[in-house]
């Protein structure tokens, strides 16, 4: 033990500091104010590691415990301390701290019950935002108290800027494997009322592969609505390798599209899709790849490639062929 003279109180106050660091660097170097406080430092010693440039503050109840940049996790530690008790992270930031890749966000946000004590509301760099749909059981506390993947992805969907950053964010959390597509739908069905709601149902639906009819039906529809001559669906080819069904085919101009679902962009199909894409290709025909993702996000691009590749084969939109 430490003596009672000079030498004494200097060792017990670098424990001090030694049990705040240990903690502060489990939180990426952030630690609270009051946390500190509780942990045996004093207001003065805080004081003093400051004006030291040993430690920098972080907000107005923070503190990190070195005077470099604060890293992404040590930025999330700090946005959840600095808005107080229950705060956790919510949507796309949630996702992020989840594990979520190739992803950025320019504020991070933050979701309290509604009617929690806050300590502070506004603070460059957070989104601070109560919220009805609080359960302590959707919440995530290992590391940086967060909302679960599917729970975070819906939300971040519904709370997006556009529908496409909306497809996109749940689109990324099943295939990075953040979460299963059966646990975004039992997430969905707690909405009872937002205007994504539909778009959000029809796209779990995407990812769950039954995408057949849907994908068929809006390809279609994007055809006529295009003046674009109506292709044969779902038809047999029978090549050297074996019989392929090809999503469509316009046999007068030996042009194929196939219709990826979001399942295809997944490890185990890209092979024998491929093998397919190939053959087909060998064999003379045109072949283009349309992912339902981009037929929802990006649909004209895709049409006028097929208009191109038909116009290659001689098709004369004058002359209102069908295939």
């Amino acid at each position: 033990m430490p003596g009672r003279g000079v030498t004494g109180v200097r060792q017990l106050a670098a424990v001090r500091r030694i049990r705040v660091v240990r903690r502060a660097n489990e939180q990426g170097g952030v630690i609270s104010r009051r946390e500190a406080y509780l942990l045996g430092l004093t207001r003065a010693e805080v004081r003093a590691q400051i004006r030291a440039e040993r430690w920098q503050r972080v907000g107005r109840h923070c503190l990190c415990v070195h005077n470099g940049p604060l890293t992404l996790v040590a930025r999330q530690w700090a946005a959840v301390l600095e808005a107080g008790p229950r705060a956790h992270l919510d949507g796309t930031s949630a996702l992020i701290a989840s594990g979520l890749e190739h992803f950025t966000e320019e504020r991070i946000r933050v979701s309290v019950p509604k009617g929690a004590r806050i300590r502070r509301r506004r603070r460059p760099g957070m989104d601070l935002r109560e919220t009805r749909r609080f359960d302590p059981e959707d919440v995530v506390c290992g590391g940086v108290p967060r909302s679960r993947p599917a729970v975070a992805a819906i939300r971040g969907a519904l709370w997006a800027t556009s529908d496409r950053q909306a497809t996109l964010v749940v689109t990324m959390a099943v295939q990075q494997g953040l979460c299963r597509v059966e646990e975004l739908a039992r997430e969905l069905l707690r909405v009872k009322r937002d205007r994504r709601r539909l778009m959000l149902a029809e796209l779990v639906m995407d990812l769950a592969g039954g995408v057949g009819s849907l994908g068929e039906l809006d390809f279609l529809r994007g055809c006529r609505s295009r003046g674009v001559p109506e292709p044969d669906a779902q038809v047999v080819r029978r090549t050297r390798s074996g019989r392929y069904y090809l999503d469509f085919r316009w046999n007068r101009w030996r042009v194929v599209v196939e219709v990826d679902g979001i399942q295809h962009a997944w490890a185990q199909n890209l092979v024998q899709d491929a093998i397919r894409h190939n053959q087909v290709a060998l064999e003379g025909d045109t072949v283009l790849r349309l992912p339902l993702l981009g037929l929802r996000l990006c649909a004209d691009a895709f049409f006028d490639q097929v208009r191109q590749a038909l116009l290659s084969a001689g098709w004369e939109p004058a002359a209102r062929h069908t295939g």
